[in-house]
């Protein structure tokens, strides 16, 4: 596996991750032996980025990627976050816990990062993101509190995720950030406007979340119908109504290149956002070996300067209809 290095401080991690959070939460049914199997077989193929959060199940995917890498920790560049609060208790139509805000208080920040380490079964966090900005609390002090957690040596960078430019400089000047996660895929292209130019100035490596248009992408959905009752995405605008038809033409387009190509089409997606630069790394999400597999194998596919050329020109940026967040959860995306 290729490895590529993420911003300027001495972080390097396999040029794909491993995003765990549908093992435990947000996409339905769960499956958790099946879920470490496919962490170990992304250890041996050489995917040694495994991207995590506290709020996923909430705290239960923390503690299934503990169980996964007991024994095996010199393997793996754990990447985990905090920040988004959420209840403990389901939503009432038996869904998802949902999100009760954003929490960056400097305390918060040390207790958030304790608990992620004893839940982890780990000494130290390799990167320790803030998962949302708060509006209310300088990031001065947020990352003030993460930078003492580095000089603990209980993590090891800093990293922060759906941040708008103003707020990475500021956090930056107080403590150089190795990495910026946000959304980036086919479909999800904002990041190009002026996120990763700042990026690539300041010499922060980018993390691209989603790079599947949450499943999207891959051609396999064909209907709303096809998610569980507690499936994320039957909120999300994306994936409803009018907008999940237009999206289906979206996905057609990546369909027929990537058959002329003979991959799939999630390969296509994949092998698009890892183009885009040696400081990007895609971290898509599976709990399967096979869709593992078949992601990993992206990372061999070469796309012609013409067939970047095509793609641009048959997924035009602003092509996916709807919003990517349903509208409360875009109000907490860091402008």
């Amino acid at each position: 596996m290729e490895q590529r290095k993420l911003g300027t401080q001495g972080l390097t991690v396999s040029a794909q991750g491993l995003g765990c959070m549908g093992m435990s939460d947000f996409y339905g049914q769960r499956d958790e032996a099946e879920s470490i199997a496919t962490i170990h077989r992304a250890l041996d193929l050489g995917v040694n980025f495994l991207d995590t959060s506290d709020m996923y199940g909430p705290f239960t995917n923390e503690e299934l990627i503990g169980r996964a890498i007991k024994g095996r920790r010199n393997q793996v560049v754990v990447a985990t976050k905090f920040g988004i609060m959420r209840s403990n208790q389901p939503a009432a139509n038996g869904g998802w816990a949902p999100v009760t805000g954003i929490n960056g208080r400097p305390e918060y920040v040390r207790s958030a990062c304790d608990a992620s380490l004893k839940r982890l079964g780990v000494d130290h966090i390799d990167l320790y993101y803030q998962h949302r900005v708060d509006a209310d609390v300088p990031i001065e002090e947020t990352v003030g509190a993460m930078s003492d957690l580095v000089t603990a040596g209980k993590i090891r960078y800093i990293g922060l995720s759906e941040a708008g430019i103003r707020t990475i400089r500021r956090a930056h000047a107080v403590h150089p950030l190795t990495a910026l996660q946000s959304e980036y895929s086919l479909w999800s292209r904002d990041p190009e406007d002026e996120i990763l130019p700042v990026l690539r100035e300041l010499g922060i490596g980018f993390v691209a979340y989603s790079p599947l248009g949450r499943g999207f992408l891959t051609g396999q959905l064909k209907s709303p119908d096809d998610f569980a009752a507690d499936d994320y995405r039957r909120n999300s605008p994306r994936f409803q109504g009018e907008n999940f038809t237009k999206n289906l033409e979206v996905v057609e387009r990546v369909k027929a290149i990537a058959g002329r190509k003979g991959i799939t089409p999630g390969q296509l997606a994949l092998a698009w956002v890892l183009a885009r630069g040696d400081d990007i790394v895609p971290i898509p999400g599976t709990k399967r070996r096979t869709y593992l597999e078949e992601n990993i194998a992206a990372g061999t596919v070469a796309i012609s300067a013409a067939e970047m050329d095509e793609i641009a020109e048959l997924l035009p940026r602003g092509a996916a209809s709807g919003e990517r967040y349903p509208a409360y959860m875009m109000a907490f995306l860091n402008r």
